[in-house]
């Protein structure tokens, strides 16, 4: 599959040129017909086409137009441009032109339906014109998507057979398939059996899959259940067929993908134009910590310094979203070779913790260097905190379930957090679980703010675990 960061600045491009022309038309057509003066180019007329176009593509951005560009589709394209030109046409007159003097009420109705109208055509056809070549693409078999069926019994044949073999091609490209049911299967002389359910992980990870297609009877209730588990973190699309609808969740929504009727899981929690805001956030509110906090950057190094010996900076790899490895930050709060039998977790009355790192674990003060992870993209600051895969491995024995967490960017701090602080063992993490499961099914902006403002209570009142 091709990156589609080329493709996903054109559309970019285009949609601020239709906005730049659209703009300039409507200005000349609202000076000479609507006001009856002369049109001239004035600081107003150039500071409008640098505005007006650059918060059109903006808030495309936060409403998700540029993402998965390769999987747009006309009717998608012409719904979407409709209804965003109508809404951003109506914030735009209500912003910068209902204050406008005119000679009749009918002109401010004259004036939106010109801008909408003028507005949507562009933005419209180069839109389509853009999709049209990408559809293009995609039925002559130049673009696919890496795909896997698990499955294996007769299902999932004819499954591959109407999905591949049909006169609407989409798009995807059948790497293998995983066989779930124990028996052999006509499917094995058309794509590579790539193993069984104990395999899936590599298969994905392998392939390079994007997308996931369960194809189980109905009464292997069980097996969908585990698969769901197993895919839960992976960064892919999953379609089930639809007579496994009645055990998925409220988030499923289905859709008819060429023809083929599919269930396809549903997993943003957070609207897209909210993960932008929250992105936003979380580096705004970083970067003022960081200055802010600046002094406590120059004295908690000397204080760690005279009370222990070893790097002032404690890293560790943990385990973030959708499973990626990355290196969290804390200030050093044990003695260096506390885990020299193994990885351990801390207990309150821990006696490798040095006497300032109970002060710093008390305060969260040692959590403060991971505002530079945040900055980098590899936390938040709220969200699950980050385990160590040897944790999880533990963890997921107990509660399956965990594997949720890892659709969600690891955070600062956390739901569970505020209520439990540290875990001092594997049942302590499984109880804290059920709070950051909540945080999943639960989340939004609001939900993190209310995190925040706990957590600060607990810092201020040095409370923390």
């Amino acid at each position: 599959m091709k990156k589609p960061g080329l493709l996903k600045y054109l559309f970019l491009l285009f949609d601020f040129l239709s906005a730049l022309f659209s703009w300039s038309a409507f200005y000349y057509f609202r000076k000479t017909q609507i006001e009856h003066v002369p049109f001239e180019f004035s600081e107003r007329f150039y500071l409008g086409l640098l505005i007006i176009p650059s918060l059109w593509v903006i808030a495309y951005w936060l409403f998700g137009s540029y993402d998965n560009v390769y999987r747009k589709y006309r009717m998608q394209v012409f719904y979407k441009t409709i209804v965003s030109s109508f809404l951003g046409t109506l914030a735009v007159f209500f912003i910068f032109i209902l204050d406008d003097t005119v000679t009749a009420y009918s002109d401010y109705y004259t004036s939106f339906l010109f801008l909408f109208l003028l507005h949507f055509f562009l933005t419209f056809l180069f839109r389509f014109t853009l999709t049209s070549l990408i559809v293009k693409q995609i039925h002559s078999q130049k673009i696919g998507f890496n795909t896997l069926i698990i499955g294996g019994n007769d299902k999932a044949y004819e499954t591959y057979t109407e999905m591949n073999l049909g006169k609407n091609y989409g798009g995807n490209i059948f790497v293998g398939y995983i066989r779930v049911n124990g028996k052999d299967t006509i499917l094995k002389k058309y794509i590579p059996e790539l193993g069984t359910l104990p395999d899936i992980h590599n298969a994905i990870q392998g392939n390079d899959i994007e997308e996931v297609i369960i194809a189980v009877e109905s009464t292997e209730h069980k097996v969908l259940e585990t698969l769901l588990n197993e895919l839960e973190g992976y960064d892919l699309i999953i379609k089930i067929i639809p007579d496994t609808y009645d055990i998925l969740s409220s988030k499923v929504t289905t859709n008819n993908i060429f023809g083929t009727p599919f269930v396809e899981l549903k997993t943003d929690i957070l609207p897209k134009w909210q993960k932008r805001i929250k992105r936003g956030i979380d580096v705004t509110l970083s970067v003022i910590a960081m200055i802010l906090l600046l002094p406590l950057f120059l004295v908690v190094p000397i204080l760690i310094k005279k009370g222990s010996k070893g790097d002032v900076i404690f890293r560790q790899i943990r385990v973030g979203l959708h499973g990626n490895e990355f290196e969290i930050l804390k200030f050093r709060t044990m003695h260096v070779g506390s885990e020299k039998d193994g990885p351990q977790l801390s207990s309150e009355n821990d006696n490798r913790i040095t006497k300032i790192g109970k002060f710093l674990r008390k305060t969260r003060i040692d959590e403060i260097p991971q505002f530079y992870n945040v900055l980098k993209g590899e936390m938040s600051i709220v969200g699950p905190r980050p385990e160590r895969q040897f944790f999880i491995d533990k963890i997921v024995k107990e509660a399956p379930h965990f594997k949720h967490l890892q659709k969600l960017t690891p955070g600062i701090t956390s739901w569970g957090q505020v209520k439990y602080g540290y875990a001092e063992n594997v049942d302590e993490m499984v109880q804290r679980l059920k709070y950051d499961i909540l945080y999943l099914k639960n989340q939004s902006l609001a939900l993190d703010f209310k995190i925040l403002l706990y957590t600060v209570i607990i810092v201020l009142k040095r409370k923390g675990k």
